[in-house]
Order: C-alpha cells, then structure tokens, then sequence
C-alpha cells in the first residue's frame, strides 16, 4: 500500500457540504493501488458503555483518476449535523489499514471498541454542518449558456456617438490595437433577438466605463458608461429588455489597475507625495515616471507598479481602506442602480485576498445569487472556497481540450488525467458553474487555432458543452469568424448574410438547445471516462438516475466503430457519423433511459 499517496483534508474540497444536510467527502489514493475503501462515521458524542458507537460503514466509490492518482467519493448525513469520520483502506493484497485525523492505525481487535479503531479523536471532524460556510452557488448560472461580447466591435447602432476616426464596418479587417469600429450599446439592445434566437441566455461584456482605449481596460471613470458606448439610460435599457428576455448580464470590473487618465492618477501626477491619492498606488518614490517607448503598452522602467509593464495602468493598493471602499462603491452601484447579475473579474489572482472576501460580502448583501467570476488562467483553489469567487474562467481546463482537438499535443487519456485533475481541485457545485471556453478577447480564436478546421471546431464545442460548468461562446463563433492574437480577435461582428457561416450557426443553435434540454445532467451527473490513445478516440458517459449520455469522439485518422452497447441508444447529435461508424473527426453523442 502506497501510504504517501493517501491524502485527505477535512474542511476542503476533500470534506464539504454539498447541500445543507449533505456532506460528501473524498480520498486520494495512488492509481490502481487500492481495492476498496469504506468511511467509518458517527456522532462525536454517542458513547454507550464507555464505547464510540459508529454508524454503518459506507463504502466509497471510485471517481476520476488522474495520471498518478485515483479519487474516491462518498456522501453522508448526519442526524445532528456533525460528524466524526475516518477511512478503512484495503490494498489489491488484502491489507487493510485505518486513516484518519492522527494518521494511519493498524486494525486490532480492542476490548473497549467494537469497531476496533482508537478512540473518537483520532478520526477527521465536521464539527457541525455550517450552513453560513457552505459554499453556495448561484443556481441559475449552470442553467445559462453565456455570449461574450467586444461592445466596440459587435454592433454600430448609433453613428452619432461614433468616436473621431471610426472605420467602415467590415468584418473580414485586421484592427490594429488602436482602431474604432463605432460598436455600442444600441447595437447590443439592436440584436437582442438574435440572442434569443441562438438560445443565448447570458451577456458577458468587457468593460463599458469611460476610457480613452477601444478595449477599456484602462479605466477612466468607473462610474460612467463611455459615451462612444452610449448612456447609462441605454444601459439599463438593455438590462431591462434582456431580463425581460431571459438574459442575465454580467459587466467585466477593472478593480487591480486603473487608466492614467483618471483624475486619481491625474491628482497623483500633479501633486506627487502631497496627492490625497499618493497611497491609493504602489509608488517607489515621487515624481512618477517612466521612460516612453516604441510600444505604447510598454515601459520597463516605471517607478510604479503597473498592469504587466504597461506604463498607462498603475496598479491600485486594494489593501487602502479608501481603495476598497471606493471600489466597492463600483460594484455595488451597478448592482443597485441597474441590476446586473454578475461581475467578472479582470486579473484577479493580482489583487490580495483580503479585499476579494470584502467584495463578496457586499456584492451578495444586495444580491444574494450574483455570480463572481475571476480571470484566472491556471488552478484557482485559493480563490474558490466559497467566501470569494463563484468560479473563475476555466482557461485550465478547456486549455487542455483546445490542446488535444485543435493542436493535437495531448493523448486521450493525457487531456483526461489533466481534465480529471482540475476537477479534483474544487467542490462539485463549484465545478458546476465554472465559466467553460474555447477562446475569447484575450486569446486567438478557435477556429483558426483548428486551422479553420469546422469539424474539429465542432468537435471541441460538443466535448465542452457536455461537460460540467456553463459555456460561453465568443461573439461571431456563430459564423465561424476567425482572428490571431489580440487584436485581430477582436474584428468587427460579421453581419453580412453573404458572408456568414449558416451550417456553424445551425450547429451551435441545436448544441445550446442540447444543452438547455439535458443541463441537470451534465450539471450533476456521474462522469466515467474511456479512451484509446492508439487510435486516438475518447468518450465519455454522463449520467444521473436513470438517464445516460454517452459520448465519442474519433481524433484520430482512421475510422472507428462504435462498441455494440451503443446501438439502441437516441442519438441526439453526431458530426460523420454512418452505420456505426466514425469518421476522422467525427462524434456521436447518444442518450438512453435505462
């Protein structure tokens, strides 16, 4: 028995609540070392005789595995919420041994113990079932299938509000960093049916507050709309008629830097030590300066601290009581005034934890089912234990689906282990409503990562839709438009009918509608993997009660038929597909009721 691979933390994505009266706990053992493994519980304080009296063992199951680990689950209930526990692990030799809070305890039998175990302080402890520190998701996010759009470069709808050089509409352009398209919020409130029509039911935008840049990052003013975009009056125009809609909206907060050309910054830079702004920053010493170079973003020697090296975003001191508060006046003001559901948070791993659980708490206080959502690029744990973030944008995760379909560096059961391993790091209502996507503004767009290969795009859309979290789609992906790296991902939205792709927007509407009609289960569905890496094939089966979706996928060069246990099953979507047989690049997704 491999003991240094046994892990457990009480308190943790290893031991929570799941619901109020639920409590599921998991094991981490080394792969294909351990038999079985069943939890021993009871209520700390039922003694009888002068002996623990445990309840009836439950034995555990086996979850995902990961290239050096297997994972194990069970769920439990307490009748007076609290619990003592510990595990009884029996290797593929037989042997058993006991672990819990103290560490692992050989099985003998004992006079004073009818379990045979040491006495109740040796096992793990959930004290009592906190229902203020479960972590609580907002129910409606795993029910939603987000849009997230660029608004300079989505829709003009008012030519009047255009800022002073705007471009002629055309979606086949490269935009340069610097050029405007006239996109605003009348264009967005314009295609609210076509939202509706795609089964679109979030908005993501990126940040609308005044600010000289088309991407406005560098925030100006956070408390007004940028008047290129419109008014606030068109803003909440367009909430009133999304909700009305079915379309929640999340806006996109710039709480870790701010735009040179705020008056903060401004103040700072007039008045240097003696700004009443000198501490809102991390300022080494006064005058503020930088040397300019050829690259507008970038400056190596600021004596601030700045976004990355961009000389023109200096980074806010979030530990200043006057900074949180400030900014927490944002987040709530746009709650309170018009009603957003959800914050998305620009670089969020750069600002301390301390100001993040400060946000939630006043966040929730006005809503209590707003959804938090951080961008964070890698394993996000600290951020996700129920007292910061709702989720983060899942780069780790799909990254590793872009990386075995588009780019082909991964085996099946490499992008598996890696996909199983980030679920592993975060409670199931967590995973549940983490933010799923396959490109966005800040990354090149799917399709020509996949070298405009369409059916190797629809490959990844149908993989990520059938997995747990809600997806997004990046505006135009419904035409297939295609972009490098910023900003060339940020073309104008193709509305030409001529030069639109029909067959990915009927693709994309009947995956959303799936997804809509089957979210319970592959919200809270079991999930069970095969894969075959020398034909380069993998599926999966989702299920819950008595419904089963099962998946494959064929990346690989050579046909694939499928395994006898799927005919009979209702297909309810397919890409090269005929008479039991994939094709390179083709899926199958079936679903049966047993």
């Amino acid at each position: 028995m491999n003991k240094a691979a046994i892990y457990h933390r009480p308190e943790s994505e290893y031991a929570y609540l799941y619901t109020a009266d639920e409590l599921r706990l998991r094991i981490r053992t080394a792969k294909d070392d351990i038999q079985s493994i069943s939890v021993v519980a009871g209520d700390p304080y039922n003694w009888q005789n002068g002996t623990w009296q445990k309840s009836a063992n439950v034995v555990m199951e086996k979850t995902l595995v990961t290239e050096t680990h297997q994972y194990w689950q069970a769920s439990l209930t307490a009748p007076f919420n609290r619990l003592n526990y510990g595990f009884i692990l029996t290797d593929s030799f037989g042997d058993s041994v006991f672990y819990g809070d103290q560490g692992f305890e050989t099985l003998t039998a004992s006079a004073n113990d009818d379990s045979g175990l040491m006495g109740a302080n040796n096992y793990f402890k959930m004290p009592y079932f906190q229902e203020i520190d479960r972590f609580k998701a907002p129910d409606w996010v795993k029910k939603t299938v987000w849009y997230q759009i660029f608004p300079e470069r989505f829709a003009n709808g008012n030519t009047t509000n255009d800022p002073s050089g705007t471009l002629p509409w055309r979606s086949s352009d490269h935009p340069t960093a610097e050029s405007f398209y006239g996109g605003d919020l009348q264009g967005i409130i314009n295609h609210l049916d076509h939202f509706s029509q795609l089964g679109i039911n979030g908005l993501y935008l990126t940040p609308i507050f005044k600010a000289p840049t088309n991407h406005k990052y560098d925030t100006q003013d956070y408390f007004e709309i940028d008047p290129h975009f419109g008014t606030k009056e068109d803003f909440k125009l367009l909430v009133e008629k999304a909700h009305a809609a079915g379309i929640r909206v999340m806006l996109d907060a710039v709480f870790n830097h701010i735009g040179d050309q705020s008056p903060q910054w401004q103040d700072v830079m007039a008045n240097g030590r003696q700004s009443k702004y000198a501490d809102w920053f991390h300022i080494h010493d006064f005058p503020v300066r930088y040397t300019p170079t050829d690259n507008f973003e970038y400056a190596a020697d600021a004596n601030y601290d700045t976004f990355a090296f961009t000389p023109h975003m200096p980074k806010l001191n979030t530990a200043n009581p006057a900074v949180q508060n400030y900014l927490i006046d944002i987040a709530t003001y746009w709650i309170k005034a018009f009603d957003i559901d959800g914050w998305r948070l620009d670089v969020a791993n750069e600002v301390d934890h301390h100001f993040w659980k400060k946000f939630r708490t006043a966040v929730t206080a006005i809503k209590p089912d707003i959804y938090i959502l951080g961008e964070i690029w890698t394993s996000a744990q600290s951020w996700l234990q129920g007292d910061e973030f709702s989720a983060v944008m899942n780069y780790a995760f799909t990254g590793s689906i872009v990386d075995f379909f588009a780019k082909q560096q991964l085996s099946p059961s490499q992008m598996v282990h890696k996909l199983n391993a980030q679920l592993m790091l975060n409670r199931d209502q967590t995973n549940q409503v983490m933010f799923n996507l396959l490109d966005s503004h800040d990354a090149p767009r799917i399709l020509t990562v996949a070298n405009n290969h369409q059916s190797i795009v629809k490959q990844m859309y149908t993989f990520m839709f059938l997995q747990q979290g809600t997806p997004d789609i990046y505006y135009g992906s419904e035409y297939a438009m295609t972009g490098q790296q910023d900003p060339d991902n940020r073309r104008p939205m193709v509305w030409q009918s001529d030069e639109q792709d029909a067959s990915m927007y009927d693709f994309l509407k009947h995956l959303i509608q799936l997804h809509h009609d089957y979210q319970t289960v592959l919200s809270e569905g079991t999930m069970s993997w095969e894969t075959d890496d020398h034909k380069n094939i993998v599926s999966f089966t989702r299920e819950l009660g008595q419904t089963k979706i099962v998946a494959i996928f064929n990346a690989g060069h050579t046909n694939y038929a499928i395994p006898p246990a799927i005919d009979g099953a209702h297909i309810i979507l397919e890409q090269l597909y005929n008479d039991q047989i994939i094709e390179p690049h083709g899926f199958i997704v079936t679903i049966s009721n047993q």
